[in-house]
């Protein structure tokens, strides 16, 4: 009986030596790119599938485009100046700075115009937000992804 269940629970195994892929320091993961990536799609097509389908007059939905847009832009560069100068890279004070109000602006204006939309109900609101906060993230995060990998390859 008990070689029965060792043959049932071996069954499972892979029969050869597993292959495991070779990554360069400081490489990011596969999975790890991916999911970065499937963020961002998921992010930026809810939130531009929401406002396509939004009862909102074409300026409203201008508006809201504008502010991902303006959002994805400013997170990424921010995210350049920080590795940048965290890598001893030379940034101006200027740059580094407009980097951080362009993405303090674009939350601000999100955040307003959700709170003064008095068209759109509350689960919207919180839709618009998530979609636009998960947008934000994923783009600095597929941006650090190239980055990582492109780092790692001149590292070779």
């Amino acid at each position: 009986m008990s070689n029965e269940n060792e043959v049932l629970l071996d069954s499972g195994k892979p029969k050869g030596p597993k292959m495991k892929v070779e990554r360069k320091e400081g490489e990011p993961t596969p999975a790890f790119i991916g999911a970065s990536w499937a963020a961002l799609l998921v992010g930026v097509s809810a939130y531009l599938i929401g406002l396509f389908n939004a009862d909102m007059q074409l300026n409203e939905k201008g508006y809201y485009f504008s502010v991902l847009v303006f959002g994805l832009y400013a997170a990424v560069s921010l995210q350049k100046a920080v590795r940048d100068k965290d890598e001893g890279i030379p940034v101006t004070n200027i740059y580094y700075g407009i980097s951080w109000l362009a993405l303090i602006i674009s939350i601000s204006l999100m955040g307003i115009g959700l709170y003064n939309a008095g068209s759109i109900v509350l689960s919207e609101k919180g839709f618009y937000g998530m979609s636009f906060v998960l947008s934000l993230f994923a783009a600095i995060t597929v941006q650090k992804n190239i980055r990582d990998t492109q780092r790692a390859k001149e590292r070779e």
